[in-house]
């Protein structure tokens, strides 16, 4: 269920706004805006992490690269 709040924005900014965007967008243009500021929840970040990490090709690489460490460069 979506929240109301009032929010205070500069004159010239909401005059973009209203200027740029489609009537009745304002809204959904400010959540856009929100969640990609602030990123995704730890519950999101997780899941990816758990699905980057059942990724075969993922191992594969590092394996190829770990030859790069500081220990494993020839003498």
């Amino acid at each position: 269920m979506p929240a109301h709040l009032s929010i205070t924005i500069d004159e010239a900014v909401y005059a973009q706004l209203k200027e740029r965007l489609p009537p009745k967008r304002i809204s959904a243009f400010i959540e856009e805006a929100v969640r990609a500021k602030l990123g995704p929840d730890r519950q999101t970040l997780d899941a990816a992490y758990r699905a980057a990490s059942a990724e075969t090709w993922r191992q594969d690489l590092s394996d190829d690269w770990s030859v790069t460490e500081g220990e494993a460069w020839p003498r």
